[in-house]
Order: structure tokens, then C-alpha cells, then sequence
């Protein structure tokens, strides 16, 4: 018997569990793999995977920036848009950063890595109770309790309070929490390891494409530690089977083909297989708790629109996930009403950043939109100000709550 289950030990459940360990609240934390494994994505790490480490535990963070082997350290970003014009944004000052010792904002890092560094910190925790290699197959809800079993009917666990941080093919949020596939909200990626790309910056720039071919999506290349890097593209799913698009094909065209990429990969060797990986946008708001549970990051559908980026926002309501828990346990309350709180807060914190990402994803679907924003882009200091602040998420929720934003952003003032 358990109070508090978490089911997903990904950055999300990780999160939870690392809050809840903080605030002295026991837990169990469940996940089907066994640590060290891999987990397909894009591998970037933003400014607000740091934010929301440090919002659990600072001294997290630092372990982080001590792992040098794992990931390397990105000073800045690179949009090139279909009239192929090039802004580069770099983070502010870093020309005079020794960047051996400097502490970067954001980061690229395999996801087999930085998932396995948390679980690390999780191990440290006597009050999470982790079981690997446990498959959860089913639910089922009785007298305000959960049981939840394995494939052969077998109970796991009893529990008053489910946290689903399953990922985004969760079990739980489609038979429980009622999240259906929207296809105008999801996406489709693929991701794929390279050695011996050539053409980084000493500031390992991570670099996104909006290619004519590819728009609302993008094509991305993120270096990795020992000159590896991270390639790969994403699209909307109702446009992947609207053009029916192949995006494994698409890609190879791309990087064999195109004369801005065909000469950096020329030496390139594919290391390992392309992989692909589902991507549940967070582009409009759903029911994101119930009668005994949260749903925390892929699982409550919280993946940014326009850049992809889902780990800090799996954090990030981690975070708040562990919060909510500790005022449910204090009030003995779980019921729908009391947790629906939940919802409000995550979307206070993530709103205003999904729902402009989304309307530059619908903007991107048309190039020569891009093209358009992209003059505005070269131009605005404003423009480059946002770009960097969801980069480095330095003061990001400000800006979008002041108007005056939106018009400096529009009119170059």
C-alpha cells in the first residue's frame, strides 16, 4: 500500500519523485526499462531544464554542470528560414565567457545519459521507493483506492494517488484521463546519431531549419559530446498524412542532397539506426487530473509546438506535480475538485509560452510567412531578445505578459 505512485521514471516522474523526496514525502516510482536506456528525442536540454531543477533542488543542477562527459554545453541557436537567411543568436556576453569554466544555460545530452543521471539522484533517496522492469498493463479504481496490475492481472501496488508520467504513449491517459490522439495537435519526429559532422561553432550552436519541404516542421542538428551529433526533423501528424510524407526518406534527401548540409555530411557516418518518436503538442489545453491522479509532461500532452522541446516542461510539472501532492496528502483530500488545482497551475506556468508557440507553428506552415518573419527576425531586437529568453528561459513569462512585447516585436521599437 502506497499513497503516492508514480508510474514513469523519465525526467517528469523523476522530477515528482526528487520533489516529493525533498519535501520528506515517501513514494514509489515504477518503470518498465532498466537504467541505463534509451529514450528517442532530440536530446536538447533548454535553459528551463536547469529552472526547474534548481525550483527542486539546486545542488541537482550542479551535479549536472559537473557531468561534463555527458553533455556539452550550447552557447547560443541558429534559425535558417526557407530564403535561406541565417540568425544566429547567441547568448548575450558569451564572447567574453571562458567557456571551460563558465557554466552554460542550456545543454545537449542523450537522453540514455541525462534520464540515467537522474535516476542516480533518485537512488540517493531513501524515501523513493524505484522498481525497474515492472510493465504496468491496467487500472482499475476502488473505494477511492488504485490497483494497478501487470499484464498477467497480478496486483503491483495499491495506491491512493497515481502520477503518470508515462510518456506519450501513455496507458493511463488514454483508458483513464480520456486524452485522445488529435492529429492537428501531435507530431511525428525522427532522430538520428551522427559521427564526424563537421561545421559546429566553438559555441555549439544548436541549429534549426525551417525547410520549404518540411514547413509547419523543421530539420535539426544539436552536437554531442566526442563530435556526435543529434539529427533529425519533426512535422504535424495531420500534415505528415495530408503530403504523405516520409520522413525517414526526407531526411536523407535533405542531408544528402541539399548543398547547405551534403558537404558537412559527407564524412558523416550514421551511427546506430533512424528512430522515430511521437510528439503530443501542447497546443491546446486539456483535463490534466482527476479523482486520484495527475498527469505529468508527454503524458499530459505538454510538448512545446514550435521547437518540440518537452523535457524541461516534464520538469518543470513534475515540480508542481510533488507540490500539489504534499497539499492532497496534508488535506487527506483526492478527489477531482481538490486536484483539479493541478491544471491551473501548470497552466499558469506553461501557457502563455505554449499557446504563442503554437501560433508561430500555424504561422510556419506557409513559407512565405517565414520569409516575412524572417526580415522581421534580422531586425528586431526584440525578436532575437524572445529567441534567446526560450533558449535560456532567463525572463521569458515576463515579456509575454507585457503588450508593449508584441508591438516592439512587430515594429522593430
Amino acid at each position: 500500500m502506497s499513497k503516492v505512485t508514480i508510474i514513469g521514471a523519465g525526467p517528469g516522474g523523476a522530477a515528482a519523485a526528487l520533489k516529493l523526496d525533498r519535501l520528506g514525502i515517501p513514494c514509489v516510482l515504477l518503470d518498465k526499462a532498466v537504467f541505463p536506456r534509451d529514450k528517442v528525442c532530440g536530446d536538447a536540454l533548454s535553459g528551463k531544464v536547469i529552472y526547474g531543477l534548481n525550483r527542486i533542488d539546486k545542488q541537482i543542477a550542479l551535479d549536472l554542470f559537473a557531468e561534463t562527459d555527458i553533455r556539452v554545453g550550447c552557447w547560443g541557436i541558429k534559425f535558417v528560414f526557407p530564403n535561406t537567411k541565417e540568425l544566429n543568436i547567441p547568448v548575450p556576453g558569451v564572447e567574453k565567457l571562458d567557456l571551460e569554466t563558465a557554466k552554460p544555460e542550456a545543454f545537449v545530452s542523450k537522453r540514455i545519459e541525462f534520464d540515467n543521471f537522474l535516476i542516480k539522484e533518485v537512488r540517493k533517496s531513501s524515501l523513493i521507493d524505484f522498481r525497474e522492469n515492472v510493465d504496468v498493463q491496467s487500472f482499475e479504481r476502488i473505494d477511492n483506492q488504485w490497483i494497478v496490475k501487470n499484464r498477467t492481472g497480478e496486483t503491483i501496488i495499491e495506491t491512493d494517488l497515481i502520477l503518470d508520467a508515462s510518456g506519450a504513449l501513455s496507458r493511463f491517459s488514454k483508458q483513464i484521463a480520456g486524452i485522445e490522439k488529435d492529429d492537428k495537435h501531435f507530431a511525428g519526429g525522427i532522430r538520428a546519431y551522427y559521427k564526424n559532422v563537421k561545421g559546429f561553432t566553438d559555441y555549439n550552436f544548436i541549429e534549426i531549419y525551417f525547410e520549404k519541404e518540411l514547413t509547419p516542421g523543421y530539420l535539426w542538428i544539436f552536437p554531442l559530446p566526442n563530435g556526435s551529433a543529434n539529427v533529425g526533423l519533426g512535422m504535424r501528424t495531420d500534415h505528415i498524412s495530408k503530403g504523405k510524407v516520409n520522413l525517414k526518406k526526407a531526411l536523407d534527401d535533405i542531408l544528402k542532397n541539399n548543398p547547405r548540409f551534403s558537404a558537412r555530411f559527407e564524412d558523416a557516418e550514421l551511427d546506430g539506426k533512424v528512430l522515430g518518436f511521437p510528439l503530443p503538442l501542447g497546443s491546446k489545453k486539456r483535463k490534466i487530473s482527476g479523482d486520484g491522479y495527475l498527469l505529468i509532461g508527454d503524458a499530459a500532452s505538454l510538448i512545446d509546438p514550435l521547437t518540440g522541446e518537452g523535457i524541461g516542461n516534464a520538469i518543470v510539472s513534475g515540480k508542481i506535480a510533488g507540490e500539489i501532492v504534499q497539499q492532497a496528502i496534508e488535506n487527506q483530500a483526492f478527489d477531482a475538485k481538490f486536484l483539479k488545482q493541478y491544471d491551473k497551475a501548470v497552466y499558469k506556468e506553461l501557457w502563455r509560452e505554449l499557446k504563442i508557440s503554437h501560433q508561430l507553428q500555424r504561422m510556419m506552415q506557409y513559407p512565405w510567412i517565414v520569409n516575412i518573419l524572417s526580415s522581421i527576425a534580422l531586425r528586431s531586437k526584440e525578436f532575437t531578445s524572445v529567441m534567446t529568453a526560450m533558449f535560456t528561459d532567463v525572463d521569458l513569462r515576463k515579456k509575454l505578459r507585457d503588450p508593449r512585447f508584441y508591438f516592439r516585436l512587430l515594429f522593430n521599437k
